[in-house]
């Protein structure tokens, strides 16, 4: 059988570069799509020599045109830290609409799936916890986070609408905090935030009171759950996140007692509307994909660290 192949938007990002390597490992053929605004080259270098593998440089906001047959269409074009997202407000919200067309149309000619990247940042700050997929969130339309919010429950509107209309096969994974190589160490999220603090002998950062939760899913768990996802027969949307729920206090505590006992640690303000609580509800994945995360967080951070330590020291 000839390989099949799959596009991936966003393929030089963090979440991206890791699927590149995870359909390279199995025997596809990758087309990697980015416009660099926050991928990078450096993800995907050890590719370049592989004859399965292509990168496009490549605002997908704009139309561009694919040749040959795709099997798969996979969405994860987008800044996803808010450091990012604030610095790129225009760039985000056209990526989760105009972005999300444009790689809904290649899918529709091409007769392929289409996998698109949603976020738990739906259900904004929830009043259901732990969150599940019926819950419709409580986000604010037009606070500071809603440039990422409603782009992406936007693109799961239109990913819907195509499926109706066209009777496409489109699925919708619902990513909670995911960390790993290859994350940028300046992306304001709190894992590479934390590294950052440990690797440089500063204090750890700790915004609000510290009881905030988040649930850590390491990189490798993430892209299982996708593919899983992408190769099953429901189209979701599918939490895929672990639902180990710590308060952020929790981790910094976690992180100073395993890397550096000595590190303090200063409050300032919670940035407005950050979430309270984060915590997956995966009964479905358990069920219909029979899928949940591995890796305990001590491992994850221990492989992130030294990642992190190697190539950013």
């Amino acid at each position: 059988m000839s390989k099949k192949t799959v596009l991936i938007s966003g393929g030089a990002g963090f979440l991206g570069s890791h699927l590149c390597d995870w359909f390279i490992g199995h025997g596809f053929r990758v087309i990697a799509v980015d416009n660099l605004i926050t991928g990078s080259l450096r993800n995907v270098a050890h590719l370049k020599a592989n004859k399965d593998f292509k990168f496009i440089k490549q605002d997908v906001s704009k139309p561009f045109k694919v040749t040959g047959k795709i099997d798969y269409v996979m969405h994860f074009a987008s800044p996803a830290s808010p450091v990012d997202y604030m610095n790129h407000p225009i760039a985000t919200m056209l990526v989760g609409s105009y972005g999300t067309h444009n790689l809904l149309e290649i899918a529709r000619i091409k007769k392929a799936v289409f996998l698109m990247a949603s976020t738990s940042e739906i259900y904004g700050d929830p009043l259901v916890h732990p969150q599940v997929e019926s819950y419709w969130g409580n986000v604010n339309p037009n606070g500071p986070r809603s440039i990422y919010d409603e782009a992406k429950r936007y693109a799961e509107a239109a990913a819907f609408a195509y499926k109706r209309v066209y009777k496409m096969d489109v699925k919708v994974v619902r990513i909670f905090n995911t960390y790993g190589p290859r994350m940028q160490i300046k992306d304001g999220r709190v894992v590479p935030n934390f590294i950052d603090q440990i690797l440089n002998d500063q204090p750890l950062t700790v915004y609000g009171n510290g009881q905030q939760t988040r649930s850590f899913c390491y990189v490798d768990d993430l892209v299982d759950g996708i593919t899983r996802l992408l190769l099953s027969k429901i189209s979701g949307p599918v939490n895929i996140g672990n639902p180990k729920e710590f308060t952020i206090l929790e981790f910094a505590n976690l992180i100073r007692k395993k890397y550096n006992p000595k590190a303090q640690i200063i409050y300032k303000p919670l940035p407005q509307d950050d979430p309270q609580q984060r915590q997956p509800n995966i009964s479905l994945a358990r069920k219909e994909l029979g899928w949940e995360p591995k890796v305990p967080l001590e491992d994850g951070i221990g492989r992130t660290m030294d990642w992190f330590a190697k190539n950013y020291r």
